[in-house]
């Protein structure tokens, strides 16, 4: 019953347990061992992401192993591959983690501007006035778009059109709320995963990438973009990623990365366009050429409306904090609605109010829509990135008014707490070109 209400009411269920029992309690979701304790106490997070590990902590790093939000590791696991640097443990994690970490950091990440900006503006740019349609769909477009071309820089013309026809087809074969229950089924009986039926759309995704390394290998041309550079990364023995490992890696980047920052847009847009306040204010200051508001508005939507809710581990040693005493091997997650709607931090918690972030930032711990510790998301930096680029340039090009009365309910598509109607839009009038606006921004930029 649990895992039924998590699944379908996972908002609800988590509120009323938060009012029955407080900051901390446990779930048992059907598939897992052992009941999940979740968490929202700051302080307690603290201890979770960046306690010492006590000898033999199986992480080698802050408070423990990982394990991973429900549905992850059951649902996708056999599509991203024991590779993926989301199902790695310990030493190995460690190691991965410092290899794949420079190029979605610092100075590498304005190499990406302009081709995320242009990619924007193609999708824009084929909006017409009167036209209505759904957010969500449109942002998918545009961050698969970033992954095959800035992240795969893939630019053979077949393999890109059939990566677009394939990606989106693989997730939405993967979203349904029944494959989800059946696979968690099948692993709480130990009979195969129904996703094991998808493996003819893997093989020929996993065909098309192996070729893009091949080809890339056998040229040996110097290139930005994030397969090249992981092409020519070392390990600390001088060893190379292997063609096998720079698959799991890629399918993780493409399914995750994409996914996750599309429904971060959709979200945003959604919230905007329910506030108009904040939606001429922040249009406003992009007129300007002032970043802050955006940046509070990225903010506040990654706070009210999370992505991903879990990012769950198992302790390598007890944790003691908060007046909790959890013994080693105890799974717990943080609940990160729960954290990001608590009125001690956040006054009138429920309220889309990006001035909140300007003010001051938020205590440590308190904002975690990444995750934390050796554990944040990897691509955070890319994804707030691309963000602010798709959401200048769609505000740049075009008036947008929702075309729903209703609010959007949150559901699981996936691992992601995603809108169920996808943010229905309207599009009043085109502004001036979009495309001579954000060129002329590019040019402040630099």
């Amino acid at each position: 019953m649990q895992t039924l209400r998590w699944l379908l009411t996972p908002i609800e269920l988590m509120e009323s347990c938060r009012r029955r029992y407080g900051d901390a309690f446990s779930l048992m979701f059907l598939g897992f061992g052992s009941p999940m304790v979740l968490l929202s106490d700051p302080e307690v997070l603290r201890e979770l992401y960046s306690g010492r590990p006590a000898d033999g902590a199986r992480n080698g790093g802050p408070s423990g192993e990982h394990t991973m939000p429900l549905g992850r590791t059951v649902s996708l696991l056999p599509i991203m591959g024991p590779g993926s640097l989301l199902l790695l443990e310990g030493a190995e994690h460690l190691e991965r983690r410092r290899l794949l970490l420079p190029p979605f950091h610092g100075e590498r990440l304005r190499a990406y501007e302009t081709a995320i900006r242009e990619i924007a503006l193609a999708e824009v740019d084929r909006w017409r006035a009167g036209e209505s349609f759904a957010v969500h769909e449109r942002m998918r477009a545009i961050t698969l778009e970033a992954i095959l071309r800035v992240v795969f820089g893939v630019s053979d013309e077949g393999r890109l059109t059939r990566l677009r026809e394939l990606v989106p087809q693989l997730m939405t074969d993967t979203s349904s709320l029944s494959l989800g229950f059946r696979v968690l089924l099948a692993q709480r009986l130990g009979r195969p995963s129904p996703l094991e039926d998808l493996g003819t759309q893997r093989e020929e995704i996993d065909r098309l990438l192996f070729a893009e390394i091949a080809e890339r290998r056998a040229l040996g041309i110097e290139r930005d973009d994030v397969l090249s550079l992981l092409l020519a990364a070392r390990f600390e023995d001088g060893g190379a990623i292997s063609d096998r490992e720079l698959r799991d890696h890629l399918v993780t980047l493409l399914l995750a990365g994409h996914e996750t920052t599309a429904t971060a847009l959709a979200w945003t847009f959604e919230l905007l366009l329910r506030n108009p306040r904040a939606l001429e204010a922040l249009v406003a200051s992009l007129e300007e050429g002032d970043e802050g508001y955006l940046r509070a508005v990225i903010s506040e939507s990654l706070r009210l409306r999370p992505v991903v809710p879990l990012a769950g581990r198992a302790l390598g040693r007890d944790l003691d904090a908060g007046g909790l005493h959890l013994p080693a091997g105890t799974d717990v997650t943080p609940a990160i609605w729960l954290t990001h709607t608590r009125p001690d931090l956040y006054p009138e918690p429920y309220e889309f109010r990006p001035e909140r972030f300007l003010d001051a930032p938020p205590p440590p711990f308190a904002w975690i829509p990444f995750g934390g510790g050796v554990r944040r998301c990897l691509g955070a930096a890319f994804a707030e990135l691309e963000m602010r680029i798709v959401i200048e340039t769609v505000l740049s090009g075009v008036e947008l008014a929702g075309a729903s009365r209703s609010e959007e309910r949150i559901v699981h598509r996936n691992v992601t707490f995603a809108p169920a109607n996808g943010v229905r839009a309207r599009v009043l009038r085109r502004r001036v070109s979009s495309r001579r606006r954000a060129t002329a921004a590019v040019g402040h930029s630099a």
